[in-house]
């Protein structure tokens, strides 16, 4: 294989388990394996390749697909992900809450990501901010709203280091660029997403308040978030791609080539 096409073409299928033409034009993108389930759930599809590194579930155009942690897995499904050439993708994730005001279960629709991870760089130079497919965050906003539901908006810090919370010096660097949330995936999406002309999106659920000991994310913690929040988090996701699909217009950059 010699060019990028018949890369992504090849492997896509090979970590997912699913054809080309077996994927939906709309994908939600996850990094945890429970929401795939739930979305199994949600739709009756099953899930297929639980045996491969990225599980998805198809049901009525939409595929759910889980890349995993991290930003470097982020690019590969961005990377392969241009094999389908998707209509929008949006990502659930979930994300630390960094200011008082957030609560858990809170919804964060970033306008920006800040690209602390570094995998971005080989995608754009740094000084390109991360920034979504801005048609893509208004359709998902119309749908919160529609849906009766809030969000807050700002801009999310992406982070390659996961053990972070007991240090003092990086939570006061977090503080001054006034960042909302914190996660490890969204601004290499955001990035790979646009130099692979993929219009992508995100949707955050706040899981914990790792500014403050009593915040940091426990195994009992995260799963009472998964309990209570997820499946309307889903549920949005589906909903605003559903939108997208109605209205029928593009949600690309309106030029990706500059």
């Amino acid at each position: 294989m010699k060019d990028k096409e018949q890369i992504v073409d090849n492997w896509l299928p090979r970590y997912t388990g699913v054809p080309l033409d077996q994927f939906g034009e709309h994908v939600l993108l996850t990094n945890f394996g429970g929401y795939v389930n739930i979305f199994s759930r949600m739709t009756g599809a099953p899930v297929v390749g639980m045996d491969r590194p990225m599980p998805s579930c198809t049901h009525d155009g939409i595929t759910m697909l889980n890349f995993g942690m991290g930003s470097p897995n982020a690019a590969t499904i961005m990377d392969l992900l241009s094999a389908i050439s998707p209509k929008a993708v949006l990502f659930l994730g979930k994300c630390g809450g960094l200011k008082r005001k957030n609560q858990l279960g809170d919804l964060i629709l970033p306008i920006a990501a800040i690209r602390g991870e570094g995998t971005s760089d080989d995608y754009l130079p740094p000084q390109v901010p991360a920034l979504p497919a801005f048609a893509l965050q208004r359709a998902v906003s119309t749908m919160i709203r529609d849906l009766a539901l809030d969000y807050w908006t700002g801009t999310v810090y992406t982070t390659n280091r996961r053990v972070w919370e007991h240090d003092e010096a990086f939570k006061e660097r977090l503080r001054a660029m006034r960042c909302m949330a914190i996660d490890m995936e969204t601004a290499t999406i955001f990035a790979a997403g646009f130099a692979n002309r993929i219009p992508c999106g995100a949707l955050l659920l706040v899981s914990d308040q790792p500014m403050i000991p009593e915040g940091v994310k426990t195994e009992a913690s995260d799963a009472r978030v998964s309990a209570d929040y997820v499946d309307n988090h889903i549920n949005v996701g589906i909903e605003a791609l559903k939108l997208i699909r109605r209205n029928g217009k593009s949600v690309r950059h309106l030029r990706f080539d500059e």
